[in-house]
């Protein structure tokens, strides 16, 4: 039952299409789903930062932010050949500083938290080619 729960909630939290949704069909582009995008108020309601990841909630937001700054890492090695350290993705200085972000800017969507997170950390020059990641053939 609990990892029946698990699945749903992970499905919902990603926006994943036909995840038990009957408008699937006519749901958003994928990237304005997921629970980066969602509302601040939802957000503070359910993030609990002292639970740690063993709040489902929690785990959510931060296996999404992992994936956001993997994506934003793709992006940067092709457009600049940077990237941001990820082991820099504590998940209880993450979760406070989502929270934090959230309330000082309650009309902003809580992936801004993770755009000024990736904005202001130092990258690290890296060996990368453009064009190495060809995803649109």
């Amino acid at each position: 039952m609990i990892h029946k729960l698990h699945v749903v909630l992970l499905a919902a939290a990603f926006g994943i299409a036909g995840a038990g949704s009957p408008h699937a069909a006519a749901a958003e582009p994928l990237v304005t789903q997921g629970i980066g995008t969602s509302s601040w108020t939802k957000l503070v309601v359910d993030l609990k930062p002292a639970d740690g990841l063993a709040n489902p909630f929690n785990l959510l937001l931060y296996a999404w932010v992992q994936g956001y700054v993997s994506a934003a890492n793709i992006a940067l090695l092709e457009t600049g050949g940077k990237y941001l350290d990820m082991t820099m993705l504590d998940d209880r200085k993450m979760l406070d500083d989502v929270l934090a972000f959230c309330k000082a800017n309650p009309d902003a969507k809580p992936v801004a938290a993770i755009d000024e997170v990736i904005r202001k950390t130092a990258k690290i020059e890296a060996k990368w080619e453009p064009g190495t990641v060809a995803w649109d053939e």
